[in-house]
């Protein structure tokens, strides 16, 4: 049977439901580990705010605000390697074991950074607790795939990441109910702009500037209620952090006593010598190395419309922190619900086709977000996360497909393509902070730039996976 036969009578017998999703014996343990999805989830979109409330809380640029995504994914890019050894010389329940427990402890950090009332303190809270979610993701997502056919592992992974959507509407929820809505300092900037009326006929982004001078000016003039002020907001700030290491602490303990099958081969130890010959097939395998480097665009893409999502609305419409942040709220919910849809779909199309479509819908929406502004370049921004709900999952199941063993060490690779979430933010902040690449178009909106890169790179990964490699 020839390549292009192989892979059509694959899809066919994918449409007509003769391959199982999930292996016999599997179910249980699928649900398990799907429980697990929601908690980076949850992680990645109670930490996106922070940018904008780190910012205001500590009077700091953009560009250092930005710090937090950067500390934030460089644990994945620390531990993704250690993790895929770790998990190949032990197994994945130890992995999702000692995942759980980093990501309780980093969480728990937080206590001592509002404490101390030191940034640094809470960036390093945040990459220990990421170390934690790279061997969770390096863990779960391979294990997924190994549940049943081959075939079907694409598929079966976007069911399980479906799950991560209602983690980061979570995340999203808290962090707008419970950390922007209660910070003194949103107060602050509220009550300084109902004191002044003329701000209504200003530009957003004129306004947000007079309002960050007014603060500035607060913290200066009367230092010691602005510091009680700010011990208040970090205090509010670390109160889900407390709680999410709870409920990951009772995850710990479930994990701990219940019996996950292995599906990973000991056959070949993972010695120094295996460990160079695996690495050298993986660099050989081009839909792999492709895929690794198109991962970074997309973790860069999906971060930067995410965090400045709140950026863009308080700017460019004039919202206040809490009112973008529920704009957040509603791109998530979009999210979630084309992850389901598109992982109907996946059983019409090839997994490389709806990439490469998705991806395309991309690039309009960002040039709608760069060049429209207002509220509805604010819908158009909103509207690219139904683009993005496909791309993560799909990109790690081309790259990983037929990796066999060598798929514990190459999901390794792919999660620490994350670390593209710590790169690209800050280089957006830094566009925001500085004037204008475009006429008179506001910074905020021309910061997009970014992401419209990275979807080009997508859609041309998109293109060569089901031009060429028949993904």
């Amino acid at each position: 049977m020839t390549s292009q036969v192989r892979v059509d009578q694959e899809l066919k017998d994918n449409v007509n439901g003769k391959m199982p999703l999930i292996g016999a014996g599997m179910l249980l343990p699928f649900i398990l580990v799907a429980l697990l999805f929601p908690l980076w989830g949850f992680a990645n979109d109670v930490t996106n705010p922070l940018v904008k409330a780190f910012k205001d809380i500590f009077l700091i640029t953009n560009a250092q605000s930005s710090m937090v995504q950067f500390a934030f994914y460089l644990g994945y890019g620390i531990m993704a390697i250690p993790a895929a050894i770790f998990i190949r010389k032990y197994s994945y329940k130890s992995g999702i074991l000692l995942g759980l427990a980093l990501y309780a402890v980093g969480a728990l950090l937080f206590i001592p950074a509002s404490v101390q009332q030191e940034f640094n303190f809470f960036l390093a809270a945040l990459c220990i607790l990421t170390c934690g979610l790279a061997l969770l993701e390096t863990t779960a997502n391979p294990y997924v795939l190994s549940m049943g056919d081959p075939v079907t592992a694409t598929r079966r992974l976007n069911l399980a990441q479906a799950f991560n959507p209602i983690g980061s509407l979570t995340g999203m929820f808290v962090a707008s109910t419970l950390i922007l809505n209660k910070l003194q300092v949103e107060e602050f900037r509220v009550t300084e702009r109902a004191a002044h009326p003329e701000y209504a006929d200003m530009l957003p982004s004129v306004v947000d500037g007079k309002l960050t001078s007014a603060l500035s000016d607060f913290s200066v003039s009367d230092p010691v209620a602005h510091q009680a002020m700010q011990a208040a907001d970090l205090i509010t700030v670390r109160g889900p952090y407390i709680a999410i290491a709870v409920v990951v602490t009772i995850l710990f303990c479930l994990f701990l006593f219940v019996k996950l099958p292995r599906t990973i081969s000991h056959d070949n130890p993972l010695t120094v010598s295996e460990l160079g010959a695996t690495f050298k097939r993986l660099f050989k395998n081009g839909r792999y190395i492709e895929g690794v480097i198109t991962q970074a665009f997309y973790v860069g893409a999906q971060i930067m419309c995410w965090t400045f999502i709140i950026h863009y609305g308080m700017t460019s419409v004039g919202l206040t922190a809490s009112e973008a942040q529920g704009y957040n709220m509603v791109a998530m919910m979009i999210f979630l619900a084309s992850r389901f849809i598109c992982t109907f779909l996946l059983g019409l199309f090839r997994p490389g086709q709806m990439l490469m479509f998705l991806a395309l819908g991309g690039i309009v929406l960002s040039l709608g977000t760069i060049f429209i502004g207002g509220m509805l370049g604010l819908y158009c921004l909103i509207g690219i996360s139904a683009c993005m709900s496909l791309m993560f999952p799909t990109i790690y199941g081309i790259a990983l497909k037929d990796l066999g063993d060598d798929a514990s060490l190459g999901s390794a690779g792919l999660v620490m393509a994350i670390v593209g979430g710590a790169l690209m933010p800050p280089l957006q902040a830094a566009m925001i902070d500085n004037a204008s690449i475009i006429g008179n178009i506001p910074s905020v909106q021309t910061s997009f730039l970014l992401p419209l890169i990275c979807f080009v790179v997508i859609t041309i990964y998109g293109y060569r996976a089901h031009k060429i490699y028949n993904a």
